[in-house]
């Protein structure tokens, strides 16, 4: 995958446009699509180079996705991007299974009128998904549906914290993508979701995503 793909795959949504963040938004993509090597060293020095960036904003990006647990530190050895540990799947899941389904309610509960247009216009990218789609197209379409459920819950706390649990089980499932058959399947199933936000019906969405955490670990523990 390019870097310009791994990019636009995955970036947090209240990114803004200072360098800090840029640079937290690029190397935070590049971990989680594993074209930064899981415990492979991590180079100040070739980040510069590489993003055109300074010390000071790399070094806050560092630090941030190091309290994501994205980057692990380790005194007189250095920064390294942290290992993907298939164990850790279960627990992810177990995380994800109470907060996303949560979030699912809330955000059948709280969606707006705003938010009701952009709902729609996923609910048609789905419906669009020819017979031989593009990965990288898929993966962000997932990306933004989940955000959006997030921001749906008007809940910026429960949003952060479910954007970290959602780039790590990321990493996972990039771990097992030339594994995994049916991607576009577990795409459209967000349409069940989409359909019961949009229609305000707290029940129906949270017992969507709830089928959609606990699919998503059956599959790619099946698979690895």
């Amino acid at each position: 995958m390019s870097a310009v793909a791994s990019q636009s795959i995955l970036s947090r949504g209240n990114v803004t446009s200072s360098l800090a963040d840029e640079a937290y938004a690029t190397i935070r993509s590049q971990i989680i699509t594993l074209e930064l090597e899981p415990g492979s060293l991590i180079s100040e020095a070739t980040l510069m180079n590489k993003l055109h960036l300074g010390r000071t904003p790399i070094r806050e990006a560092l630090r941030i996705l190091a309290s994501e647990k994205l980057v692990e530190v380790f005194p007189r050895r250095g920064m390294f991007v942290a290992s993907v540990d298939v164990k850790n799947l279960a627990s992810v899941s177990e995380v994800r299974a109470v907060l996303e389904v949560k979030a699912a309610e809330l955000a059948a509960m709280r969606s707006t009128s705003s938010d009701r247009v952009i709902t729609i216009q996923l609910i048609a990218e789905i419906d669009s998904i020819g017979s031989t789609p593009d990965m990288a197209t898929l993966i962000q379409l997932d990306q933004r549906i989940h955000h959006h459920v997030y921001e749906c819950t008007h809940n910026e706390f429960l949003a952060s914290t479910l954007d970290t649990y959602y780039a790590h089980a990321l990493r996972i499932w990039f771990l097992a993508l030339d594994r995994v058959e049916g991607l576009s399947a577990a795409i459209i199933e967000h349409r069940a979701l989409l359909e019961a936000i949009r229609d305000n019906d707290a029940q129906r969405a949270s017992q969507a995503m709830r089928e959609h955490v606990e699919g998503f670990e059956t599959t790619i523990a099946r698979n690895l």
